[in-house]
């Protein structure tokens, strides 16, 4: 693959060097593990310093895309998906924002009367029916997270909605409601039947169970989303900084 650096363009040039860096991710030659050409040689072929090259190299490392070891390389990560927390954007703004493939393999939506977490977090009776959203998704080649959402009666939702469209998208550009604040809790757990089957594992298979709770702007509860996750297909990373 030939890289080259348009050094009169008004791009910066660690972005450059960071979409250049993307596309050989994404080629074939060096997917799954393969190292990327050293640094000292690839800032020579880019015409443009280390320091530079470094700052788009540190942030394919901080997203899990480049795994770096000193006195080794730098090498493409293995095919996980990694997602951040402090990130609001829904899960195909994300996914694509990473350049990574997603197929809808179900998609389910029904009226139903919500279990007491449900209905406690909502503030409603277990006696109202809410919106249920089930989603299995995933790469082309199979299915890696299964999400089951319940949404607020307020948000105003019909179920004829096209939830192919990316969810927070749909809440804010047709019904004025903005996901402001989630609140998360993240475990692990053996799959039980019902989920093995959906995520082509065997029953007893560790999982990612990710439970979220989405507020609105006035801080009031919208969305109530359990995520389940195959644990060799997916890593969920936080960032934490100190005051």
């Amino acid at each position: 693959m030939k890289l080259r650096i348009d050094h009169k363009s008004h791009v910066p040039l660690h972005l450059q060097a960071e979409e250049l860096l993307r596309n050989l991710i994404a080629d074939p030659q060096y997917a799954d593990g393969k190292f990327l050409p050293n640094e000292v040689d690839l800032a020579r072929e880019l015409a443009i310093s280390r320091t530079t090259l470094r700052q788009a190299l540190n942030k394919l490392v901080y997203e899990g895309l480049l795994i770096r070891k000193k006195g080794i390389g730098t090498r493409v990560a293995e095919s996980s998906v990694s997602s951040k927390s402090k990130n609001w954007l829904s899960f195909s703004q994300e996914m694509k924002a990473r350049g990574i493939p997603i197929k809808n393999f179900e998609l389910h939506v029904s009226w139903a009367y919500p279990d007491e977490a449900v209905a406690n977090f909502f503030e409603i009776t277990t006696q109202k029916k809410v919106l249920k959203l089930e989603r299995l998704r995933g790469r082309p080649e199979g299915p890696f997270v299964y999400f089951v959402s319940f949404f607020h009666p307020r948000v105003g939702l019909t179920g004829e909605e096209d939830f192919k469209r990316p969810l927070y998208e749909i809440l804010e550009k047709d019904y004025l409601v903005i996901a402001n604040l989630s609140k998360e809790e993240i475990s692990a757990k053996a799959a039980g039947k019902f989920i093995a089957g959906k995520l082509e594992v065997e029953p007893g298979s560790p999982i990612l169970f990710r439970k979220r709770f989405v507020f609105d702007q006035g801080e009031r509860p919208i969305e109530y989303n359990l995520g389940y996750y195959k644990a060799d297909s997916f890593v969920y990373t936080i960032e934490s900084r100190r005051e």
